[in-house]
């Protein structure tokens, strides 16, 4: 039966050639100014090509004339392989205006690499160009590194050199790596409370950090900061609205980005990062919008959306958008001790059926013609199983994979946007996990705002099913505001649901430490978030072995 929800379902489109389509809306664009966004703007939003050269290009300078700080969005780096890691920084010397303070001129900018946060011993150095088309933003892919090394790296922009930020590499393919501590975070509403985790999160000691989604929220931010409560007018009013446009979602980074805990936790440790819905629209589905406007309109919006989020992101230039559509999934490896597949589960998925509220599952959500990662993702995920030879399998996601009742019985609701929403899906998923015979497979979440530790079964429904893996929700790191350690919820989740092992309402994040006998998992929270410097305590700790998934208590 086909999908009935709010919109028709889209088809699977990774990297679909939406070109066409969207130069025809930024015509209309251009005659009726939908959304303020002229065509030219429009245009802009899903251009695929490289920033303008030759006569056409915008002069060079070397940064002698920023007359103040530009590097007010700190530094970042990302992805690390065994080589090589991606450097990440934007020059902003008024970050809350629409061009930065820079005007179109490009930029030079100098980078360095050290073994040592002294920079006594550089190992690499270079240049790199900051486009106005990018908004000033700086991507250096830095060759050459040794596995397995801890560096510090930093930038130069005329008089002005940026802070020193700490990062490492992958160890060596085939190398049998000891052991690996991860973090993974998600959900940083501005508006509900200071980014206190990351601040915790910058002084934990973590090879890597996997950011799993809603890294921004497209909601307006007023003057106060909403529940920061700063001084009335701390804030301009360019925040005061939705984001629609690429002006609107590049000064929207600008302001996370601006928060000081957020740089602290970009400085100290290399960051993998993925989207969910709010770096675009709320539960936007592949190409179908939340609200009913036309899919066309919709796209010019993602593709200002999606460009703004590479621009701000550490990320290489095989994610670089192509209009509304980026590759955003990809595998990484830390010796043969983890293989990390990061899904998207937000650009290819079918459209939410059953008008994307809780419901049992049906005819329509269970309909196998509906994906929540398109098929080419699908393939890949399952493809690079049967090929991996890593301890550990780690799959970093956005929504809850395993099955989450929200009260007892046969016909309880579950969420049409998560995995229970599409069963099938999710089914074929499971089965390629044991045809391909993955033995530790360790799904890590975000999108709910409160921790979650779960066990992975092969029917959810029959709590005495074989154990397959282990999924960790890491709560959020500002959203839903303070929270409560037990939700109204908590009793009813933990009765429907008796591989759900844990459930934590707090903000924090999760602490993974991945060994050759076992994963440690601590569930990281603070008290509060709505004020600021809040302590960081373990709210549990659970342990699942290599060879025996299923957590127990540490």
């Amino acid at each position: 039966m086909a999908p009935t929800g709010r919109h028709r379902a889209p088809a699977d489109h990774a990297l679909a050639p939406h070109d066409a389509t969207l130069r025809a809306a930024a015509r209309r664009l251009g005659r009726r100014r939908f959304l303020t966004v002229t065509a030219a703007a429009a245009a802009l939003a899903f251009a695929t090509d490289l920033p303008a050269r030759g006569a056409f290009a915008a002069p060079a300078r070397g940064g002698a004339r920023i007359a103040a700080d530009p590097f007010t969005l700190g530094v970042a780096s990302g992805d690390p392989l065994p080589d090589s890691v991606l450097l990440w920084t934007r020059l902003a010397p008024e970050p809350f205006t629409a061009d930065g303070g820079l005007g179109e001129e490009r930029i030079t900018v100098d980078w360095e690499v050290a073994l040592d946060e002294r920079f006594a011993t550089v190992v690499r150095r270079g240049q790199a160009l900051a486009h106005a088309e990018y908004r000033h933003s700086v991507h250096v892919d830095v060759r050459g590194l040794a596995p397995g090394t801890v560096y510090h790296y930093r930038f130069r922009a005329g008089a002005w050199i940026s802070p020193v930020g700490r990062t490492r590499t992958a160890p060596a393919a085939g190398t049998p790596v000891a052991s690996l501590r991860l973090a993974a975070v998600a959900c940083q509403a501005y508006q509900d409370g200071y980014f206190t985790v990351h601040r915790h999160l910058a002084e934990d000691d973590v090879d890597v950090v996997f950011h799993l989604g809603d890294y921004l929220y497209e909601y307006a931010v007023n003057s106060s900061g909403g529940e920061r409560r700063y001084p009335s007018g701390t804030l301009p009013g360019v925040f005061d609205h939705e984001t629609m446009t690429l002006a609107d979602y590049r000064l929207r980074y600008s302001l996370y980005k601006s928060d000081p805990d957020l740089r602290a936790a970009h400085a100290a440790h290399p960051f993998v990062v993925t989207w969910d819905d709010h770096e675009a629209e709320n539960n936007y589905a592949g190409a179908v919008p939340e609200n009913d406007v036309p899919p066309e309109e919709f796209l010019l919006r993602r593709a200002a959306a999606y460009r703004a989020y590479w621009e701000h992101q550490p990320l290489r230039a095989a994610q670089l958008p192509q209009g509304p559509d980026a590759r955003m999934y990809r595998r990484l490896h830390w010796g043969t001790l983890a293989q990390f597949d990061v899904l998207d589960t937000r650009q290819y998925r079918s459209d939410q059926v059953y008008d994307d509220r809780p419901h049992p599952p049906g005819p329509e959500s269970d309909d196998p013609a509906r994906t929540l990662t398109g098929a080419a993702q699908e393939r890949w995920l399952l493809d690079g199983w049967h090929a991996s030879t890593a301890l550990w399998n780690v799959m970093p996601q956005q929504v809850c994979f395993s099955q989450r009742k929200f009260a007892a019985g046969a016909d309880a609701d579950m969420s049409m946007d998560a995995w229970d929403g599409y069963r099938a899906s999710r089914n074929r998923v499971v089965a390629g996990a044991k045809a391909a015979g993955i033995d530790n497979w360790l799904v890590l979440t975000g999108d709910v705002h409160v921790a979650y530790a779960f066990d992975v079964l092969d029917d959810f429904d029959d709590p005495d099913s074989r154990t397959l893996g282990t999924e960790i929700t890491c709560t959020s790191v500002a959203s839903g505001r303070d929270g409560q350690e037990k939700p109204a919820t908590w009793d009813a989740y933990l009765r429907a649901n008796p591989h759900l092992r844990f459930y934590h309402g707090k903000r924090g994040y999760a602490r993974v430490e991945l060994g050759r006998a076992a994963a440690r998992v601590d569930f990281r929270a603070v008290p509060a978030v709505t004020t600021p410097g809040a302590p960081v305590t373990t709210a549990a700790s659970f342990v699942t072995e290599a060879g025996a998934p299923g957590l127990k208590a540490a």
